[in-house]
């Protein structure tokens, strides 16, 4: 039965994300059939099937409609939660009530959860309830290899539209908030004298308040491969539940001491406590999750009419995707179970541990079975490496577990009494801080690493058949070591794929209204611009790479915000070997002059500049666009930046054709990519560098229908995400951003775009 029920959830997962012609009628008739059945084993499939694909509908129908997008809508609803940055606070909205401010309007009335942005706002709380005026936008998210996806994240946290709140009419609190345990325990741990970093890990460890940790905390947990111990996991929850299966055993071995055994009340006390705990930590999904698992677990050991450790494994996971169907989006749900899975491999049929030495021995196998397993699942669905991870996580793990959780509780406990209270948070302080220093060295000696993008399914395989060798039973010593040998030496002659002499990959980078290109030959690497700086302080370079890259140079077409938004913090993060802007532009760092005739090669690749002249006082920022031609063979690129028609009649006798790749002028707009420069240049491939549901209306139809007509492929980044071309050897090909939610692609696969903006 367990089985069948999780399978039937995961193929409800399919049929909502992929919903075939005819499927509401086909639930009718599964849910008419279920209807007529009587035993459960008949009818609790085809309910968790009809159930699940249900609900996967229901959330993407409830996605705002494209028609309400930049209208006027009243909506009211309760805080969820409160980020204040600066002038700036973000906004997560429960919705209770929409409707458009204009008639003839679509209805609203299905949001139910928004996230905004508020601009010098009043002061607000979680739990209050607000009227707003506020402009929204269907979700949507950059696509960028190695980098956040932050749509898919708005999706599996059941945000259904993003946008900002008007000033007029103002904000109206509507009701005050009445903070609750978890409110007034984290009010209480503020008034604590504890460091900063002490707080927010007691906050986080204790009380699953994961959004007080900083982006600092979050990169350093990242690259140590520790994570999953700062967040409120199974982990945490078993921990809580067998100290009170322990106290509540201890105590029916004192009050009954010939039937202790068989007493049921300390199991359910444990169930009790885990319950309370998930509860006290908000039982956001990551809970909600351990706690399911906790509970199947104290079920499965007391050995009551319990399901054996693989029945409750599947019943555990039907019972999470049947309560939060879009924890199928989130990679934890599948970090957690296939943690849980090894473990059940690795223990089946194993003796029990005994002593203070075979706890430990377990302790370490445990971690050494699970490193390379777990490295193989955070590979491909973070596509990142903690090389770090195993060794960090043989201290880490038992630090956290049998030291600073109990530490961080025990302080809650004894809140009662101040200063035996203070003890346990003060030995928390000095080992988490001691913690942190040590991840801090892990880090520094074995920093994170991003592989290429063809090297992360290799790797992971590699990495989750080592795990199997050593997990399967029956395997012998010799196969198995000789096995991991030689999957460790596959793994090491994998190389990234270089770019050899002679080709050059250009990358169009998605970064909303904004232009940012990657150019890169075998050795070397620059960026054309810099991206956009948005109102709210966001530059979207800054999720595009960690620290500490090496360009060579970094070509600023002009200072529009648009184009030159990340240069700061380029300066700021990264080696630039040397920025490049037209005279007369200021971008906030010095730099050498663009000018029309400059050449220089690299690799067999020649580079030069057609744009600006030497005097560039007469012509606008626009129009002083440094425009770049790359040669390589018999291919040509070419960046126009935001130059007009009429600069581009000034340089295009100069300019070679046919073109192989045109990233468009001024995002195509309009006043770019003139009849002239179309028919003269006769592009093979045109990108569009434009945000998606831009209220510019990029590219224009008109452009569209221009290079429709010269025969050219036209993309998007707006819908397809960031692009790679190769130019050089042969015909350049394109390597498409995919994006994990197809039903919200508006891309159009390998085929030519021929879509005209509204």
């Amino acid at each position: 039965m367990a089985i069948l029920l999780a399978l039937a959830a995961l193929a409800g997962l399919g049929l909502g994300s992929q919903p075939p012609p005819g499927l509401l009628e086909g639930l009718g008739l599964l849910a008419l059939g279920a209807l007529a059945r009587r035993r459960p084993a008949d009818w609790l499939p085809l309910a968790a099937l009809v159930g699940v694909t249900a609900a996967v509908l229901l959330a993407r129908g409830a996605v705002l409609p494209d028609g309400l997008l930049r209208e006027d809508l009243a909506i009211q609803g309760r805080l969820v939660e409160v980020t204040e940055e600066e002038r700036l606070t973000r906004l997560t909205l429960a919705v209770s009530d929409c409707h458009p401010l204009a008639a003839a309007r679509p209805a609203c009335e299905r949001l139910r959860r928004v996230r905004l942005s508020a601009f010098e706002a009043p002061p607000m709380q979680p739990g209050e309830h607000w009227a707003l005026t506020v402009r929204l936008r269907p979700p949507a998210g950059f696509a960028n290899p190695h980098t956040f996806d932050y749509e898919a994240w708005l999706w599996r946290e059941g945000i259904q539209a993003t946008g900002y709140v008007r000033h007029e009419p103002p904000p109206q609190r509507l009701a005050e908030s009445a903070p609750g345990l978890r409110e007034h325990a984290l009010t209480h741990l503020e008034g604590r004298a504890l460091p900063p970093r002490a707080e927010r890990w007691l906050a986080a460890l204790t009380l699953g308040a994961g959004d007080r940790l900083t982006a600092d905390d979050w990169a350093l947990l990242n690259a140590s491969g520790t994570t999953h111990l700062m967040v409120i996991s199974g982990l945490h929850v078993g921990l809580v539940a067998g100290f009170a299966l322990l106290l509540g055993r201890g105590a029916a071995r004192l009050a009954t001491p010939g039937g202790w055994r068989l007493a049921v009340w300390p199991w359910w006390m444990a169930g009790v406590a885990a319950a309370g705990y998930a509860t006290l930590a908000g039982l956001e999904p990551p809970a909600l999750r351990a706690l399911v698992m906790a509970l199947i677990g104290l079920w499965v050991a007391s050995g009551r009419h319990a399901p054996g450790p693989w029945q409750g494994w599947w019943l555990a996971l039907a019972v999470v995707l049947a309560i939060d169907p879009l924890s199928a989006w989130r990679p934890g749900l599948w970090l957690s179970f296939l943690a849980v899975a090894l473990l059940i491999l690795a223990w089946q049929g194993r003796p029990r541990p005994r002593g203070v030495r075979g706890w430990l021995w377990a302790l370490v196998r445990t971690q050494l079975l699970l490193a390379p397993l777990m490295a193989a699942a955070v590979l491909l669905a973070f596509a990142r490496l903690a090389p770090a991870a195993p060794l960090v996580n043989l201290v880490a793990v038992p630090v956290v577990s049998s030291l600073l959780v109990p530490l961080g509780l025990l302080g809650w406990l004894l809140a009662p009494l101040p200063p035996l209270s203070a003890l346990c948070w003060w030995l928390f302080a000095h080992l988490s801080e001691a913690l942190a220093r040590g991840l801090e060295a892990a880090v520094a000696w074995l920093p994170l690493w991003l592989p290429e993008p063809a090297l992360v399914t290799p790797l992971a395989l590699c990495l989750g058949l080592m795990a199997l060798l050593w997990v399967l039973p029956g395997l012998a010593a010799p196969l198995r070591a000789t096995g991991s040998l030689a999957l460790a030496a596959v793994a090491l002659s994998l190389a990234p794929a270089g770019i050899p002499p002679g080709q050059l990959e250009v990358r169009v980078l998605d970064v909303g209204q904004g232009q940012l290109v990657e150019l890169r030959t075998a050795g070397y690497r620059a960026l054309y611009d810099a991206g956009p700086r948005f109102a709210s302080g966001f530059v979207p370079v800054s999720v595009l790479w960690p620290p500490g890259q090496r360009f060579d140079e970094v070509i600023v077409s002009h200072d529009d915000i648009d184009h030159a938004g990340g240069v700061a913090l380029l300066a700021e993060r990264h080696r630039v070997g040397r920025f490049l802007a037209p005279p007369g532009e200021e971008i906030g760092v010095p730099f050498a002059a663009c000018r029309r005739g400059d050449s220089w090669e690299r690799d067999g690749v020649r580079f030069r500049f057609l744009w600006p002249p030497e005097e560039t006082a007469a012509l606008s920022s626009n129009d002083r666009s440094c425009v770049l031609e790359a040669s390589v063979g018999g291919q040509r690129l070419l960046i126009t930046g935001d130059v007009g028609r009429r600069v581009e009649r000034a340089f295009l006798l100069e300019a070679e054709a046919p073109v192989t790749l045109l990233v468009a002028g001024h995002h195509g707009s309009q006043t770019s990519s003139g009849p002239q420069l179309v028919q003269w240049l006769t592009p093979r491939q045109v990108v569009y560098s434009a945000g998606r549901r831009n209220a510019f209306g990029h590219p224009h139809d008109e452009v569209v229908r221009r290079f429709r007509g010269a025969g050219s492929c036209q993309w998007s980044t707006a819908l397809d995400g960031a692009l790679t071309f190769r130019l050089g050897g042969e015909a350049g090909r394109v390597v498409e951003s995919t994006r994990p939610l197809p039903w919200r692609r508006g891309g159009v696969g390998a085929d030519c775009l021929a879509l005209e903006s509204p």
